[in-house]
């Protein structure tokens, strides 16, 4: 049984990031799905009373197995949380190019917030620039009425718990270096949200 179904994503071209990094990427996110599914399977499966027959034990043992069990749960997170950062990323790629209504629920909290949209703006695009592999995130607190930006190492270590995500930004070097190279990071950014649909971001907030 899979816990998890890849998603597909209809990206159209693209300023900057072709098509063929796209389709390497899918590949990359198809990977985070199988292993969050395999980790699943494999602790059920190591966690199941163990069974004998004609003598021969199968099926699991959960404190046989604790070891085992407790590091594909540690493993867990980063291949979980690797799916759906870019679930998140790819969604807000789709349907072109669109810019964010200033008149929206979003737009209204980022004046809230940020005071302005240039502000918001410049505030993204230098957490994306933090050093490191990982993500740029921004989220939306319900609790506390506000937008928080984070960065989150590799694919988890950093995720806020409680707020919503409603844009993550891939700044893993797989995401970029094969259209820009190594030092094309800030070009890359810059491109990213040329190519943002801001209403999907939208969506995410409202939901």
């Amino acid at each position: 049984m899979d816990y998890f179904t890849a998603k597909t994503f209809q990206i159209p071209a693209l300023i900057g990031i072709s098509a063929k990094n796209i389709e390497e990427h899918m590949k990359l996110y198809a990977g985070y799905v199988k292993f969050a599914n395999y980790i699943q399977t494999k602790i059920k499966e190591l966690s199941a009373p163990a069974r004998t027959t004609d003598g021969v034990q199968s099926g699991g043992d959960a404190e046989k197995n604790a070891y085992e069990i407790a590091e594909l749960q540690r493993r867990f997170a980063f291949e979980h949380d690797g799916m759906k950062n870019h679930e998140i990323y790819f969604a807000s790629l789709e349907g072109g190019a669109r810019p964010l209504s200033m008149e929206s629920g979003l737009g209204l909290q980022v004046i809230k917030d940020f005071g302005s949209y240039d502000a918001f703006l410049a505030r993204l695009k230098a957490l994306a620039m933090t050093r490191g592999v990982g993500w740029a995130m921004l989220y939306y607190c319900s609790e506390t009425g506000h937008l928080l930006t984070q960065w989150v190492d590799e694919q988890h270590l950093g995720h806020l718990n409680g707020p919503k995500c409603i844009l993550a930004i891939d700044m893993w070097e797989h995401s970029f270096v094969f259209d820009y190279q190594p030092s094309g990071k800030k070009q890359y950014v810059e491109d990213f949200f040329a190519n943002l649909n801001w209403s999907k971001v939208e969506e995410r907030f409202g939901n």
